[in-house]
């Protein structure tokens, strides 16, 4: 049994496995928080976490010096629909002109599909925004989960990993998808900042943004690896 087990995990590459357990720990992570968001109160962490980013005696007024409050504006709009649009855009027509529709098509299907389920989840919770502070960015749509977070991860995850294939060695492929992940981190706890999700919104839009970005992922390798043998043949 134990040698059985051991064969079979040779045989699974070890990148494949961590995105299979991306995957079953992003879903996992979203169900739990999705119970939270369903909750007629707000969870405990949820408001400690967003009143930790206020002054305790100003709740409408945001720790740090001035100019953080406009960096986080900045760095919020890395994860907005408008930016993001225009990322997607530009990254599918160069890979048209480079004759690699396939490779354009991975990278609509992934960013389009994650708005559609990013939709579809905030219109099944139906969460409000948080009004135990003052938003200090206009927002109008569902609070759960965050849109910037789970969208910043699709787009970035999606985009440095199709970078990583082209670099030459381990350490810049590592820095890339390092550099992905850390302005997906960063759009998202701008989102708590600026008072327009709860942290639950911004975890739950991780969760569903890498798990996303790597059942696509895996999705695209498991047709190209069948391509590849059908070509074979």
């Amino acid at each position: 049994m134990k040698s059985t087990a051991n064969a079979l995990l040779n045989k699974i590459e070890f990148p494949v496995l961590l995105a299979g357990l991306t995957i079953a720990g992003g879903l996992w992570g979203l169900v739990e928080l999705m119970e939270v968001a369903r909750a007629t109160t707000p969870h405990a962490f949820d408001t400690e976490i967003l009143l930790a980013f206020r002054h305790a005696s100003q709740p409408d007024s945001p720790i740090g010096p001035p100019w953080l409050q406009g960096a986080m504006r900045d760095i919020t709009s890395l994860g907005s629909s408008a930016v993001l649009v225009l990322i997607t855009t530009a990254t599918i027509v160069y890979f048209l002109l480079m004759r690699r529709p396939a490779t354009a098509l991975f990278v609509f299907v992934s960013v389009a599909g994650g708005q559609v389920v990013s939709s579809l989840l905030k219109h099944e919770v139906d969460r409000p925004r948080p009004g135990l502070v003052s938003h200090l960015v206009n927002e109008t749509s569902f609070s759960f989960p965050s849109g910037h977070a789970m969208l910043s991860a699709v787009t970035y995850l999606t985009l440095g990993s199709l970078a990583a294939r082209f670099l030459p060695n381990r350490r810049t492929k590592i820095f890339v998808l390092g550099l992905a992940v850390l302005i997906t981190v960063l759009v998202g706890t701008s989102r708590v900042y600026l008072g327009v999700h709860w942290p639950s919104d911004v975890l739950a839009g991780w969760c569903a943004g890498f798990a996303w970005a790597m059942l696509c992922w895996l999705a695209a390798r498991l047709l190209q690896r069948r391509k590849v043998v059908a070509d074979s043949e």
